[in-house]
């Protein structure tokens, strides 16, 4: 097998800026970069997509240094995903984003030697898959006609806070979308000492989770504010791989998995055994990334409880065709391997 990789980029619509501090994707029409993985084996190519996060400190450069120590470690049997994988991750805990890129490559080059696509290699059903969210990052409340109407043809609303006028925010977004199902992703924004004050406060506007209220590790908090709260909390940058989940039990309801913050497929198909052993609900999200990367999550999306994959419609020029949105709901292709095709593929 042979890795090689290269850089792409790519427009966001709006810019999308969250909570975090310093965690502003892109301003609207400006260009983010990702990193597309090819591995090749007997003239078949499998493709996957690298998006980082500084959060996790890691970035297109570390990715791409990691990447230019992976060779050794695939070995020759490209059917011996798992394997390659826990091999990886023994030497790149610390780089998940990049064995995420190796992982979702080595599935689509699977998918395509099989000549099926993952899901169904899986046997998983992507009829059941349920409704994704489209999601509103923290911007002017004047724009917020303009964004819900953009999202018409979706049933689920997910809005950034963790800002002074969150209650303001939702006010309006209520009644601009009376009938839509709420999500809130406060993105580490909420102070511990009041989480429960916030929590009441936004509870009122009829929401159907909130996601990551608070920086993370606040156990003691959450688990307090949990007994009250009428709303289901939902740990995103505190469940980024398997080792986190059974400790976030009783903490939060559920867990947000992304496949480039837990490693890829194969760490996302444990996290989710773990969680559904627990009792946890269970999100599939993702990055602001291509088709490529979230048809990869698409692939396993029959799985879980809430769908959040809506990262390659926020973007003005995806590079990559094939992923299916339909009335709502992103479903993976028929296509073999993870079912996507590059527009205009470098020669």
């Amino acid at each position: 097998m042979k890795l090689s990789w290269r850089r792409i980029s790519a427009h966001t619509k709006h810019a999308f800026k969250i909570a975090r501090p310093g965690s502003s994707v892109s301003d609207g029409g400006k260009a983010i970069e990702r990193t597309i993985v090819s591995i090749e084996h007997d003239g078949i190519i499998g493709l996957g997509e690298a998006a980082p996060t500084p959060f996790y400190k890691q970035t297109l450069d570390s990715v791409e240094t990691a990447l230019a120590k992976m060779q050794p470690l695939l070995g020759e049997n490209p059917d011996d995903i798992e394997g390659i994988i826990a091999r990886l991750l023994r030497d790149f805990d610390g780089d998940r984003a990049a064995v995420s890129a190796v992982d979702l490559a080595l599935h689509d080059l699977w998918g395509k030697r099989s000549g099926k696509p993952i899901w169904q290699l899986y046997g998983y059903d992507r009829t059941t898959i349920q409704p994704t969210s489209m999601t509103i990052g923290i911007d002017d409340i004047a724009l917020l006609p303009q964004k819900v109407s953009e999202a018409a043809g979706f049933d689920i609303l997910k809005i950034k806070v963790g800002m002074p006028n969150d209650v303001e925010t939702l006010t309006e977004l209520r009644k601009l979308a009376p009938d839509k199902k709420i999500r809130v992703d406060a993105n580490c924004g909420w102070e511990p000492a009041s989480l429960s004050e916030r929590i009441a406060q936004v509870s009122q506007f009829d929401l159907e989770l909130i996601e990551q209220p608070t920086t993370t590790h606040q156990f003691d908090a959450l688990r307090d504010a949990r007994k009250s709260s009428p709303v289901p909390l939902v740990a995103d940058e505190d469940s980024a791989k398997p080792s986190d989940v059974e400790a976030l039990a009783g903490v939060y309801d559920g867990i947000n998995i992304k496949l480039s913050k837990c490693g890829g497929i194969c760490e996302a198909r444990k996290m989710i055994a773990l969680a559904r052993g627990l009792d946890m609900k269970i999100m599939l999200g993702c990055m602001v990334e291509t088709s490529l990367g979230v048809s990869a999550a698409a692939q396993i999306a029959s799985e879980v409880d809430y769908v959040d994959l809506d990262g390659h419609l926020l973007l003005a020029d995806d590079p990559f065709t094939g992923l299916i949105l339909d009335g709502g709901v992103v479903r993976p292709g028929d296509q073999p391997g993870l079912g996507v095709t590059e527009i205009n593929p470098i020669p």
